[in-house]
């Protein structure tokens, strides 16, 4: 069979290793993941028990349309339910803009060093993809905004970045905006925004209540809800900005299960609050660790942290994956010295910080003794 043309440049995603694959592949009875930016504290108990009480369900179609969900949601962020729309995760939400807006004839804006999914998908759509270098390890607004052409529709906007953990300021997403075509679109995936305490941090849904038509907004129930195996995600955009993408959304593309455990998980401030708090208290641990080996690291608005360990981090990565601790290569992410840690729990920190020292005294590496970047 001959595949789509331009599939052979396109690099498939590579998520963070499953903990069965490495316990099969190292003989390990267990393993910890610190890969994939998980909530350590597992799923919130209010939402098993109405996942439970759903399971009777299973047998019909889930509503096309998740009206309670979306409805919820509006009502929590201050918007229509017009402006709402959840997907299969944040990602396929990222897949219908791709599909409604791109073709071959277009450009879209993304940063080096970067969630990759946007490229994957504008580059399906045979879209041409335009990179910015990083500043400071964030997205430079600046250099977007001066990449944008006729045929340029779509810019991808990370923040908090991932995996660099910056994040873009107010002010420079409010210069951004000014200098916005109105025929392009901005997606702010903004999927690690309840774990930033920063006052510089940006609104972005004041555009969208403003009747901004070129801002669409993208967050997810994988990180501080801890439901990341259950796929939901969500996006705020203006009515006539979405009805374009709700005609190539998969039917039925949010289950049953995603809808109850996203009304569920609404409520219970309780965990969204314990989230938040642990993951800072996480942080500042890692920190405090990273210091006292001397390795640099950018500090983080997320639930991880990147730790730049120089050279030899991909013999370092697989030291850690043959000693059962799962962490994040960033070689594709154009940061091949680097490797992203997930904020897991306490055990989890301590086992992670204590087997990387092991692996890097076993391969001779000191750290550099360099300071942290400024950034939480």
């Amino acid at each position: 069979m001959k595949p789509q043309r331009g599939l052979d440049r396109i690099k498939a995603y590579v998520p963070g290793k499953p903990v069965e694959e490495v316990q099969r592949e190292y003989g390990l009875r267990e393993a910890i993941k610190l890969a994939s930016n998980e909530n350590p504290l597992g799923p919130p108990p209010k939402t098993v028990a109405a996942l439970q009480q759903a399971l009777g369900r299973l047998n019909c179609y889930p509503d096309g349309q998740s009206y309670y969900l979306c409805k919820g949601l509006a009502s929590r962020l201050g918007v229509e339910p017009e402006q709402v729309t959840v997907g299969n995760g944040a990602d396929g939400i990222i897949l219908q803009a791709c599909m409604a807006y791109l073709d071959d004839d277009s450009e879209v804006i993304v940063s080096e060093s970067s969630f990759p999914v946007y490229d994957i998908y504008a580059q399906a759509m045979r879209a041409t993809l335009v990179k910015t270098p990083v500043k400071d390890y964030g997205l430079d607004l600046d250099a977007m905004a001066r990449a944008i052409t006729g045929r340029t529709r779509l810019v991808f906007v990370c923040n908090p970045n991932n995996p660099t953990g910056t994040i873009s300021t107010a002010a420079e997403v409010e210069a951004f905006m000014a200098r916005l075509p109105d025929d392009v679109l901005a997606v702010f995936d903004e999927a690690y925004y309840e774990f930033v305490d920063s006052p510089d941090y940006p609104d972005t849904l004041r555009y969208v209540r403003a009747g901004r038509k070129n801002v669409l907004i993208l967050r997810t129930y994988s990180k501080v809800y801890g439901l990341a195996g259950i796929r939901v995600g969500y996006a705020i955009a203006d009515a006539e900005t979405l009805a374009p993408m709700s005609k190539v959304k998969e039917p039925f593309a949010v289950n049953l299960l995603a809808q109850v455990a996203g009304m569920a998980a609404l409520e219970d401030e309780e965990y969204r609050v314990a989230s938040v708090s642990a993951n800072r208290a996480g942080r500042l641990f890692l920190y405090g660790e990273f210091d006292g080996i001397g390795l640099f690291y950018v500090r983080s608005h997320g639930n991880f942290v990147l730790v730049r360990i120089g050279p030899q981090a991909g013999q370092v990565y697989q030291g850690l994956l043959e000693r059962g601790v799962i962490v994040r290569p960033c070689g594709g992410y154009a940061l091949p010295e680097f490797l992203r840690i997930t904020v897991g729990d306490h055990s989890q920190n301590v086992r992670m910080v204590e087997t990387l020292k092991t692996v890097m005294a076993e391969m001779g590496i000191s750290g550099a003794g360099d300071a942290a970047i400024a950034g939480a």
